[in-house]
């Protein structure tokens, strides 16, 4: 198959029994779901990034030691737009739609209206969230898609703003262990102000299950955090949640709210109004889940950015939380597709490459300790959070290693202190050809490679009645390069990191974003 990012995927909405060698676990019960960019040009227009294809689903359904695969496009308003139109006539990220050459100056002038006040796409190609009963495809926009996670059929366009104040969200929320979701949204100019905006979306109920009963009309916000700066909001791709606290990192990549209300006027995407801001801070917000107020004490530590938080626990008077951060914003850069074809090694000089960091931070007074002196007193991290005047704290982390990304790990630990975690091997390129399993305490690492082959996010299923935390299998599906040879979806031991099986798929794989496994 090819490694061409730029050509349209093909859906496979029938289920098609994998081929399966080697022998996958008979408890591995449920569907592993996965997203992502599939669809690039329509008619004689393309898009310019590849997070702004039109999203292309995949479920392989594990049963009884069988899998069975299917796939198909998110078929949302904008998925029906652009085909009706046979051109992008939606805009997206790092794409800005234009109408039409042939049409009238009318219509050309409520397009050019349309565009001062954004009105997102419904394009959900990044992850997949469950809210009670349902199952969403989302971005980062106010609108997220139902889908049937058996059928992958698109449902109901559900817009955030219908029922509590967020214009984008995050699409990596939390889950507590009573089935309640948490998330973070950015509210734009609400009653005057720009804050972010936590909320929880309760459980389903027992006399809603089975229901269909929309989730988030009950939903609670949790707190609010005010943004340092009303019109240039940080961006945040996911955040960090303990037993008893919520981390929030407003970092200094921001959306400039009026470079985003013009760029249709003067020609360039919404992305280029997305700014890092090197010579400021980042703000660490620590909030407490009972209260619901941020602790009194400030933190904060150097420009960065962040993408994907990997977990946070609560020791001995510390909240420590691990982030993958980058130096700057060019990963984004990296993925327009001119620069793929340029480029298809993703071997570029501007490369970032991320660090797997761990912060510390003392929950603990400061009152009476000496301004330069650091509060964090536990023995396996060398991270530091340094007193610089009354409640303020300057931390810096540790590095426990380089080159890693997209980090899952058994969710049964979140927020609590694990040891391992999966992910993806980035150390010389943005294009994955290899994932890993990091031992945080021994800083050991263990790989699955295979010749051209492409491996996406892992995803840890924990065995029923585990006995240990790495007791279970990892996913992750596979594209295959390699000439006559089909992609497959591949099972790793947890523990050993070594292949249980494989199954082969009558369909070519494309790069996604996230997955998510739906136990049976």
């Amino acid at each position: 198959m090819t490694t061409d990012f730029s050509k349209n995927a093909v859906e496979r909405p029938e289920p098609s029994k994998a081929e399966v060698k080697g022998n996958v676990p008979t408890w591995l019960q449920g569907t592993l779901l996965r997203n992502g960019p599939g669809i690039f040009s329509v008619g004689e227009t393309s898009y310019d990034h590849w997070f702004d294809g039109m999203a292309i689903m995949h479920s392989f359904a594990f049963k009884d030691g069988e899998v069975t695969h299917r796939s198909r496009f998110l078929r949302g308003d904008t998925y029906k737009a652009n085909m009706a139109a046979n051109r992008i006539v939606v805009s997206e990220m790092g794409t800005m739609a234009y109408p039409d050459p042939s049409k009238n100056f009318i219509v050309k002038a409520i397009t050019f209206l349309n565009h001062t006040v954004p009105d997102f796409t419904d394009n959900g190609a990044s992850n997949f969230i469950k809210y009670g009963n349902d199952y969403f495809a989302t971005s980062e926009t106010n609108y997220i898609r139902k889908i049937d996670p058996v059928t992958l059929e698109t449902q109901d366009k559900v817009d955030y703003l219908k029922y509590l104040p967020v214009n984008l969200a995050s699409s990596h929320p939390h889950y507590d262990k009573d089935g309640n979701a948490y998330n973070f949204g950015t509210s734009i100019a609400e009653k005057g102000k720009t804050k972010y905006t936590l909320f929880k979306v309760p459980a389903a109920s027992e006399k809603d299950k089975g229901k269909n009963a929309l989730a988030l009309k009950n939903v609670e916000v949790v707190c609010t955090v005010p943004c340092r700066s009303m019109l240039t909001p940080s961006y945040y791709h996911s955040f960090g949640m303990t037993e008893n606290y919520f981390i929030f990192v407003e970092q200094p990549l921001k959306l400039d709210i009026l470079r985003m209300a013009t760029a249709y006027m003067r020609g360039v995407n919404w992305a280029s109004c997305l700014k890092f801001c090197p010579e400021e801070n980042t703000l660490i917000h620590l909030i407490d889940r009972k209260t619901g107020k941020e602790v009194e004490t400030k933190y904060y530590t150097g420009a960065m950015v962040v993408y994907h938080h990997v977990n946070a626990f609560e020791d001995d008077g510390h909240v420590i939380f691990d982030v993958i951060t980058y130096k700057d914003n060019s990963l984004y850069d990296m993925f327009y597709l001119s620069k793929l074809k340029e480029n298809p090694g993703f071997h570029d000089k501007a490369y970032s490459k991320p660090s797997y960091r761990r912060f510390a931070l003392p929950i603990h007074s400061d009152k009476g300790i000496a301004v330069g002196e650091d509060l964090v007193k536990l023995k396996y991290t060398t991270a530091c959070a340094v007193k610089e005047k009354e409640g303020k704290l300057k931390c810096e982390a540790e590095v426990l290693c380089e080159g890693f990304e997209l980090p899952r790990m058994n969710y049964d630990f979140n927020g609590k202190r694990q040891r391992f975690v999966y992910g993806n091997c980035v150390e010389e390129s943005a294009l994955s050809k290899q994932i890993s399993k990091f031992d945080t305490e021994t800083k050991e690492m263990v790989y699955w490679n295979e010749d051209n082959c492409w491996p996406s996010e892992p995803v840890f299923i924990p065995r029923p009645n585990g006995e240990s935390e790495d007791d279970g299998v990892v996913l992750t599906s596979v594209i295959n390069s390699n000439p006559g040879q089909s992609c497959f979806i591949l099972v790793l031991d947890g523990k050993t990191f070594k292949e249980v099986a494989r199954a082969y798929v009558n369909t070519e794989l494309h790069k996604d974003m996230h997955g998510f496994f739906i136990p049976q």
